[in-house]
């Protein structure tokens, strides 16, 4: 049986809550774009400040970190060690890529529909995908919506 929950895990080394600062932390946004190609010249200001929660945490109070491990999401930029921002609120649709917990142990996939049954797709060819019948315990915990990754 597969659902859609709020999750709560006591003394979980992996998930994190967002600490919200009672002032913003900013950093300066210039008013450029960086080329990755050919360099370009640079505009000499800055666009505005530049807060990171309020770019990656839309709701605070039902928003979750989770370290990613593994290669099976690599082909969405999702690297192992990456620290993914998690939304319970949005709704789990084909196409995203949710956080799961699948028969026990969490897991990040993208939510497919083929053929009219959903399936959990890695996003590397090298791992199989996983069809959700009433036989697997599955609880979607959130929708992925940012990926922090560091070079």
């Amino acid at each position: 049986m597969y659902t859609h929950q709020t999750p709560f895990l006591k003394n979980s080394s992996l998930l994190y809550r967002p600490q919200i600062a009672a002032s913003p932390i900013t950093a300066p946004l210039f008013n450029c774009r960086v080329s990755a190609g050919f360099p370009s010249p640079a505009d000499d200001y800055i666009e505005q400040a530049l807060d990171l929660n309020q770019l990656l945490i839309q709701k605070p109070a039902a928003t979750f970190f989770v370290r990613a491990e593994g290669d099976s999401m690599i082909g969405a930029g999702i690297h192992s060690n990456d620290i993914l921002v998690v939304d319970r609120s949005i709704e789990a649709v084909p196409n995203k890529v949710v956080i799961c917990a699948l028969n026990g142990e969490l897991t990040v996939k993208r939510l497919v529909s083929k053929q009219g049954q959903l399936v959990l797709m890695a996003e590397n060819p090298l791992y199989p995908d996983i069809p959700l019948h009433d036989d697997i315990d599955m609880t979607i915990w959130g929708v992925v919506t940012n990926v922090i990754h560091a070079l």
